[in-house]
């Protein structure tokens, strides 16, 4: 069984998008898959709940409580591990998780390790992203999922969404368009790497 983690900070609206696909289109027959556990990087996330009661393990590795970036990583990296039973890596899926990892942390996880990104990468890496399309005077905006690498909001692309950025908008209008595609290319994207791995 191919093992999903999922990291979360807040709300964890992705991580339960996909919770949800997984659930509805079987991915334990159909690409033996399982979303093993939701972890947070904040004990007050409210996606913990969600998880929880979708029958999910949970757990937290609360940043604040590690001297550097490096001990915060290889707390998460052990804990992520311990849902990895016979050897196999876990598919690691950043879903809201709003940490900058480091690229030992990253290499431990080359090509298993992904994150979703609103905005169309390589356009607008980092924060503020609607507000920098709005600004700019983008005609469209969207959303991005790749693989991870060391480079913050880099690597290969495995899907994108496209909405258009209507007049008036503001960042929070956009955004909520945005997410909306989110909940649908992410699940989509974890599934097709699943098949690949």
């Amino acid at each position: 069984m191919k093992n999903i983690v999922i990291l979360i900070s807040g709300t964890g609206s992705n991580m339960a998008a996909i919770v949800r696909a997984a659930q509805r289109q079987d991915w334990a027959r159909r690409l033996d898959a399982r979303v093993a556990a939701v972890i947070a990087n904040r004990p007050d996330a409210k996606g913990l709940q969600t998880a929880r009661e979708a029958g999910i393990a949970t757990a937290v590795v609360d940043h604040k409580g590690y001297a550097d970036r490096e001990a915060f990583d290889a707390a998460l990296q052990a804990e992520i591990d311990r849902h990895d039973p016979d050897g196999r890596p876990a598919l690691v899926v950043l879903a809201g998780f709003m940490r900058i990892l480091t690229p030992g942390f990253v290499a431990h996880y080359a090509g298993r390790l992904i994150n979703i990104h609103p905005s169309l990468l390589p356009a607008f890496p980092g924060l503020h992203t609607h507000q920098r399309a709005i600004d700019e005077g983008c005609r469209v905006a969207g959303a991005t999922v790749h693989q991870v690498t060391a480079e913050l909001d880099h690597g290969h692309i495995l899907a994108q969404a496209v909405v258009p950025v209507l007049p008036g908008d503001t960042a929070d209008a956009l955004a909520a368009r945005v997410l909306t595609q989110e909940h649908l290319i992410y699940p989509r994207a974890v599934a097709e790497l699943l098949q690949k791995i």
